[in-house]
């Protein structure tokens, strides 16, 4: 990248950005880190908690798709603030409304919202990672990861609260993210359909199929941590968040070092190790004896699965936009691509939240093993994440 390019790179919009990143962080763990309340709440078992959480990923598939026709017609940064918009109206209508009816319509609402602000996040970000010419994406994931912990240590600060008082008043935050500079589109008029022709697909297929992996392990993590603790070890549900907090904490750690892991190592081998760590770490989760011991295993968790999820979407982002010249029509199409890539990470969160659920009815330890083992598959796939020329040297 040329002197001139980098004097140009919009660091105003990669710090709007990245708060975008870490308001989600923040709604969503406060979410899922209340969920053991919730189930208290409405006396939802395991099983009813599953298919609500089937309803919120399918729903967030559906925001992800609506969030590629906004950025067709208008541009990502429009899908972000209508996004950011409808999880301020569904957060805090979750949080307030006291039926279980009600308050899960209104949930919907932040369902979809999510589902756009995830897609047109990551579409902000590589076009964003494309303009500095080197790997950032981990860094703005970390961001989210930073959101996270906040949200965890105010569960912690205020779990006694319950979700009126705990959870509402966050909604607004998402309403100052939709304030913050973002990545407008460079030139040309809005499209209603866009070329992806040409795009090698078998390939970016390979790389979700690991973030798909990743997610069955993130959100187990994330969602069935604070329940695995109060069923199996007893923890009170005003500190179930411990759970959640150690694993944020390493996968941040992960992240902030995903930049220059990638930089020094290439992606292949962080990948690779990561697996094999997040395997091991899942392993001491499913035979912990103790609460500290579980802790442990989550905390080793995050160190080893942290840098899957912005390493595949900026591969997916450089094997979309990689033959195309032109900027606004590379940054057309790997829009396109990025939403429908994103698919690929309710696939797993399905697995992740609604699978576990279901496997571990009985015990938790039997639903964390599911992803213990298939954690294992990002190790042949990380080959698929290698730039073109670096792919004929990867065993």
């Amino acid at each position: 990248m040329s002197t001139a390019a980098v004097v140009a790179v919009p660091t105003r919009e990669r710090i709007g950005v990245a708060a975008t990143f870490f308001v989600q962080g923040l709604l969503f763990i406060t979410l899922t880190t209340h969920l053991p309340q919730t189930t208290d709440r409405f006396s939802f078992g395991s099983g009813e908690l599953s298919l609500v959480l089937l309803g919120v990923v399918l729903l967030a598939g559906v925001g992800s798709v609506v969030a590629e026709q906004v950025a067709q017609r208008a541009d990502s940064a429009t899908a972000l603030r209508t996004g950011l918009a409808m999880l301020t109206i569904g957060l805090a209508g979750f949080a307030l409304l006291p039926t279980a009816p009600l308050a899960l319509g209104v949930g919907a609402v932040y369902a979809v919202g999510l589902g756009m602000v995830d897609a047109a996040g990551n579409m902000q970000a590589v076009a964003l990672e494309h303009r500095y010419g080197r790997p950032i994406l981990p860094s703005f994931h970390g961001c989210w990861t930073a959101g996270g912990i906040v949200a965890t240590l105010l569960a912690l600060a205020t779990g006694h609260l319950g979700p009126a008082g705990a959870v509402a008043p966050l909604a607004a935050v998402a309403l100052v993210a939709m304030a913050a500079p973002m990545l407008a589109r460079d030139r040309g008029e809005a499209a209603t359909s866009v070329e992806v022709t040409g795009v090698p697909w078998r390939r970016i297929v390979l790389v979700g199929i690991a973030l798909v992996l990743f997610y069955m392990v993130d959100t187990a993590s994330s969602t069935w941590g604070p329940v695995y603790l109060h069923h199996e070890f007893g923890t009170a549900l005003a500190d179930v968040a411990i759970a959640t907090l150690p694993y944020l904490v390493a996968t941040l750690a992960a992240r902030l070092a995903g930049d220059w892991a990638v930089a020094r190592f290439g992606v292949v081998t962080p990948l690779r190790a990561g697996s094999l760590v997040a395997a091991a770490a899942l392993a001491v989760i499913v035979f912990a004896p103790t609460t500290a011991v579980a802790v442990g295993g989550f905390t080793l968790l995050g160190l080893g699965a942290g840098v899957v999820a912005p390493l595949s979407f900026s591969a997916a982002a450089s094997i979309a936009g990689g033959a195309t010249s032109d900027p606004d029509e590379r940054r057309r199409r790997v829009d396109a691509v990025i939403a429908r890539f994103n698919q690929f990470n309710y696939v797993g969160a399905l697995l992740g939240a609604v699978v576990t659920g279901l496997v571990g009815a009985g015990s938790l330890r039997v639903g964390f093993a599911l992803p213990m083992v298939v954690v294992l598959g990002i190790w042949p796939l990380a080959k698929a994440f290698a730039p073109a020329k670096s792919r004929a040297i990867v065993n």
